[in-house]
């Protein structure tokens, strides 16, 4: 595993041909667009390049998805965009964990196998960094590809909100503005536009939010019998941890969602807690303020306790 460059980087995609581009399980806008965004890159080109996914994309970032059709080719070099570490490929991990040969991310906690890696932790998305390979590759930033790197960015920022955005991030989305895209359609889908089965999952979460440590801590909790109930997809959750966060005075909100395995722990906090270190304590990682981290398993009251007990370390 070694470390390098983004001219390196760039340099080792430019001597293949035929690319698999990996993103991570319950896919976001980051990884999406980010994977996208260097696919379509690469195609621009004359690279034979794909993207894989271990679960379904969500409906709602179909305008982006549906820019592309699957090619025929004989694949030759694995990439990972926003993945920290193997788990996080999902059902791609037993096939892929061991194939990757370059790994593009901006978690600092990233330990994914890969034989070469190019992380960059200051980037507040993995799509800031796609945008800057764009030059050392040699590629036009085409409007489909600008579209695609503005989701990654406005999506992992909270419509450029959290205290990961910087300078370099709104100088980005400039020029991913200047290109003609409706950014502002981005942002209402995004941020404005809830489904039916949103609404009701909200509205249930609210009603049971479990308040600990003086309210210094949130825990919201997401079933499948939830979502079962309000037929809702992945793309309905999407930024629902947000909300154990957004109460005036929490300075860790944690969702506990049930899943096959046990329950995918998400943490979101305020700058008097990092997130990430909380969730290094039960294996996972991310970033200080968004990390997360999976209880293998363990039920939703199990998850409950751990989750208290860790907590309790750290604040």
């Amino acid at each position: 595993m070694a470390k390098v460059s983004l001219k390196k980087a760039a340099a080792l995609l430019l001597e293949q041909d035929d690319i698999i581009i990996l993103c991570h399980r319950y896919p976001d806008g980051d990884t999406i667009g980010s994977a996208f965004g260097l696919c379509m890159a690469l195609r621009g080109l004359g690279k034979k390049a794909n993207v894989l996914c271990g679960d379904m994309l969500p409906r709602k970032f179909s305008y982006i998805f549906e820019q592309l059709e699957p090619m025929d080719i004989r694949e030759k070099y694995v990439v990972s965009v926003d993945v920290a570490e193997a788990s996080l490929l999902g059902v791609l991990e037993s096939e892929y964990a061991d194939r990757i040969d370059l790994c593009i991310d901006h978690h600092g906690s990233n330990r994914l196998k890969a034989k070469h890696h190019y992380v960059d932790d200051k980037a507040a998305a993995t799509g800031e960094i796609i945008y800057q390979l764009l030059a050392p590759l040699g590629a036009e930033l085409t409007k489909g590809i600008a579209i695609s790197l503005y989701t990654a960015l406005s999506t992992d920022t909270g419509c450029f909100r959290y205290s990961n955005v910087t300078a370099r991030t709104h100088q980005i989305a400039a020029k991913l503005i200047e290109t003609g895209i409706d950014h502002s359609a981005v942002n209402l889908v995004m941020f404005e536009t809830k489904s039916m089965a949103r609404f009701a999952l909200e509205r249930e979460i609210m009603s049971g939010f479990d308040f600990r440590f003086g309210g210094r801590m949130a825990i919201i909790v997401l079933t499948n019998e939830m979502l079962e109930r309000h037929n809702a997809t992945d793309g309905d959750i999407d930024g629902l941890s947000a909300m154990a966060r957004n109460i005036e005075g929490v300075d860790l909100g944690i969702m506990i969602r049930e899943t096959a395995e046990g329950c995918k722990i998400s943490a979101r906090s305020s700058k008097a807690v990092n997130a990430c270190d909380f969730c290094k304590l039960l294996g996972g990682g991310g970033h200080p303020a968004a990390a997360g981290c999976t209880i293998k398993g363990a039920s939703v009251e199990e998850a409950r306790q751990i989750v208290v007990e860790t907590a309790e370390k750290i604040l």
